[in-house]
C-alpha cells in the first residue's frame, strides 16, 4: 500500500478496513484478519493500492472532439477549429454523452475525481454521478455567447441553478470557473469576488498558458493575469491556476501569498507547444502543484499515468537535473496535490483513517514490472492505466476486475460513434 500521507512511503502487507464508505483502519494484514473476522475480503496480492488519482483540470465532454483538431498552435486550434465546432454542436446532450465517455475512460484508468470546466453543468454532474466518480463541477463563464448562455451574467445564473439542484449531493463539489482573464470581462471579476462571499467555492481558471496571452494582458492592463486575479481578491486558496507556463518575476510570490495552487498539464502544454511550466521553481517555493490532463481535444488522453511520467521526465530535461522531480513528487501531485487544488483534500487524496475510501489497485505482478525494487518508482515510470484492476469511490467498487460497474460501455461507445458521424458530416 502507498498511502501518500505522512509516515511510511510504502506499507507492505497491510490491509485497509472500509466502513460506511470511509477508511476505518489501516492494519497489518494478519491483524486486520483477526480484528475483522466477518468482513468481506478482497485479496490484492501482487498489487499496489494507492489513493485514487485526481484529474485537477479537464473539459470532460470534449472527448467528443478527440483528434478533431491536432498539430495546431493554441490560437488556431481554439479559434479556427474548436470554438466553431462547439458553436455548432455543443448541447446538453453533447455534454452528457461526452462526459460519460470521459468518466468511463478515467475510472478505467484509476481516476476517482476530476475538476471539470465546461458548459451545461447539470448534464455533466448527472453523467458523473451515474458513473460513480467524483466531480468538481466548474461554474464556467466567458465573455462570448454560446448555446449555453449569451452573457456572463447568464452563464453565472445557469451555474447557480446547478448549485441549487445538486449542492449536497454525494461526490459533487463546485468551483467558480471563469475561462481566463482574457476571455472574461474586467467587471466580472468584481462580481465574482462578491459571489464568492455567499458561495465560497474554489476558483478554477486558465492562467498564463502562452507567451502571447501574457504579453497582451500586460500591454492591455499593465499586469499579468495572476496579478490581475490577485488584485480582484481571488488569488487565495483554494485557487487552481491551470497551466501557469509563462510566469514572470512577481507571479510566484503572489501564489505563495495566496496559498494558491497551480495545475500542471504537461502533455497538453507540449502538444500545443505552449511551453513548460516552471514546476520545480513552484515546488521549491512551496506552491502546491496538482496534475491534470486538460481536455481530450488537446491531449488526447485522459490518462493520469501518462501525466505523472511526463511531468517527472519533462522537469528533468527542463532543468538538467535528474532529481528535479522525483517519482514520489509526481505521485503526490496526482493525488493529494490535485485534491488540495480542488479544496477536497480533507476527505480524499491520500489513504488515511477517516478519509473517503477512494482507492485504486494496480497490478505490479506482470513480467513487465519485474523486479520491483521500489513500488513508487514503478507506479510512475513503469505502470500504466492498463494495470489498474479495481477502483473504489467512497468505498463503492466502480471498477471490478477491469470491468466498469455502473457504465454500459457498449452504449457509451455507440453514443461516441453517433457523435462522430454527426460532427464529421
Amino acid at each position: 500500500m502507498v498511502p501518500v500521507a505522512t509516515g511510511a512511503a510504502v506499507l507492505p502487507d497491510h490491509s485497509i478496513v472500509v466502513r460506511d464508505g470511509l477508511i476505518h483502519a489501516i492494519e497489518a494484514r494478519e491483524l486486520a484478519r483477526h480484528n475483522n473476522p466477518e468482513a468481506v475480503r478482497v485479496d490484492l496480492t501482487g498489487q499496489a493500492v494507492i489513493p485514487g488519482l485526481i484529474n485537477a483540470h479537464t473539459h470532460a465532454a470534449m472527448t467528443l472532439l478527440r483528434g478533431f483538431a491536432d498539430d495546431l498552435v493554441l490560437t488556431e486550434w481554439l479559434e479556427q477549429r474548436i470554438w466553431p465546432a462547439e458553436a455548432e454542436h455543443v448541447s446538453a446532450e453533447f455534454v452528457a454523452d461526452g462526459t460519460s465517455i470521459a468518466c468511463a475512460e478515467m475510472l478505467s484508468g484509476g481516476t476517482t475525481a476530476f475538476n471539470d470546466m465546461y458548459f451545461y453543468a447539470a448534464s455533466a454532474i448527472q453523467a458523473a454521478t451515474d458513473a460513480g466518480i467524483r466531480i468538481g463541477c466548474g461554474l464556467t463563464y466567458l465573455n462570448a455567447p454560446t448555446s449555453y448562455a449569451k452573457t456572463e451574467d447568464e452563464y453565472i445564473d445557469r451555474g447557480l441553478d446547478a448549485v441549487d439542484t445538486w449542492q449536497g449531493t454525494p461526490l459533487v463539489t463546485f468551483a467558480w470557473a471563469p475561462h481566463s482573464t482574457y476571455a472574461a470581462s474586467p467587471a466580472s471579476w468584481g462580481r465574482l469576488a462578491k459571489l464568492r462571499d455567499d458561495h465560497p467555492f474554489p476558483v478554477h481558471v486558465h492562467v498564463q498558458e502562452t507567451a502571447t496571452e501574457v504579453e497582451h494582458e500586460v500591454e492591455a492592463h499593465g499586469l499579468t493575469p495572476i496579478a490581475r486575479i490577485h488584485r480582484a481578491g481571488l488569488l487565495h486558496g483554494p485557487f487552481a491556476g491551470v497551466h501557469a507556463v509563462h510566469l514572470r518575476g512577481g507571479d510566484i510570490p503572489l501564489l505563495v501569498e495566496g496559498n494558491a495552487s497551480v495545475v500542471h498539464c504537461p502533455s497538453s502544454n507540449m502538444k500545443l507547444a505552449s511551453g513548460m511550466s516552471p514546476v520545480t521553481q513552484l515546488l521549491r517555493a512551496d506552491v502546491n502543484v496538482g496534475l491534470g490532463t486538460d481536455g481530450a481535444a488537446s491531449n488526447n488522453r485522459l490518462d493520469m499515468w501518462q501525466e505523472m511520467r511526463t511531468a517527472a521526465l519533462l522537469a528533468k530535461i527542463q532543468t538538467g537535473d535528474p532529481a528535479a522531480l522525483t517519482a514520489e513528487q509526481a505521485l503526490t501531485m496526482a493525488t493529494i496535490g490535485s485534491a488540495r487544488s480542488m479544496g477536497i483534500d480533507e476527505f480524499t487524496g491520500s489513504i488515511e483513517v477517516g478519509k473517503a475510501a477512494d482507492l485504486v489497485a494496480v497490478d505490479l505482478s506482470g513480467v513487465a514490472s519485474q523486479p520491483v525494487y521500489d513500488p513508487i518508482s514503478h507506479l510512475v515510470y513503469v505502470a500504466g492505466r492498463d494495470d489498474v484492476t479495481n477502483v473504489w469511490v467512497a468505498g463503492r467498487r466502480v471498477l471490478d476486475n477491469r470491468k466498469l460497474v455502473f457504465i454500459d460501455i457498449e452504449r457509451v461507445k455507440a453514443q461516441a460513434h453517433q457523435w462522430h458521424q454527426r460532427i464529421k458530416a
